[in-house]
C-alpha cells in the first residue's frame, strides 16, 4: 500500500471543522451550567442540580472528543512528516492511528449528542403530560 502526501491532508479541513464545532459545544455548554449554577443558588431545585450533572457529564465527553480530534490531527501531520523524510511504512500506520482517532471522537460524539437528546427529552416530558390533559 502506497500513500501519498496529500492524503492525510485531506484530514486537516474536516478535523479543523469538527474541532471548531466541538468548541463551540462546549462553549455553549459552560455558559447554560454557570446560568443554572446561579438559578440553584437562589432556589436549591433538585432538577436543577441534576441538569448541572448531566451537562458536566457532557463536557467530559466533549473534552475526550476534542482530544481525540486534536490526536487526530497530530498524528496526520507526523504521518505527513515521516513520508516527507521517506519512512513511508511508519508513516502509513500512523495515518491509520489518525483516522481511528478520528472515528473514536466521532463515536463518543454520538454518545454525547444522544446523552443531549435524551435529557431533552425528559425535560420536555411535562408539557407531554400537560397536553394530554386538555
Amino acid at each position: 500500500m502506497t500513500l501519498s502526501i496529500e492524503t492525510p491532508a485531506l484530514l486537516f479541513s474536516a478535523t479543523s471543522l469538527i474541532l471548531l464545532a466541538y468548541t463551540n459545544r462546549f462553549l455553549t455548554i459552560a455558559q447554560i451550567i454557570r446560568s443554572l449554577k446561579k438559578n440553584y443558588q437562589e432556589a436549591h431545585n433538585k432538577s436543577i442540580l441534576l441538569e448541572i450533572h448531566n451537562l458536566n457529564k457532557r463536557l467530559t465527553l466533549i473534552r475526550f472528543m476534542q482530544l481525540m480530534g486534536v490526536l487526530c490531527l497530530f498524528l496526520s501531520v507526523f504521518a505527513m512528516l515521516l513520508m516527507f523524510i521517506n519512512l513511508q511504512n511508519i508513516a502509513i500506520y500512523l495515518f491509520g492511528l489518525s483516522m481511528f482517532c478520528l472515528l473514536i471522537s466521532l463515536a463518543i460524539s454520538f454518545w454525547e449528542i444522544s446523552i443531549s437528546v435524551n435529557a431533552l427529552r425528559v425535560h420536555l416530558s411535562d408539557l407531554e403530560e400537560y397536553t394530554k390533559n386538555d
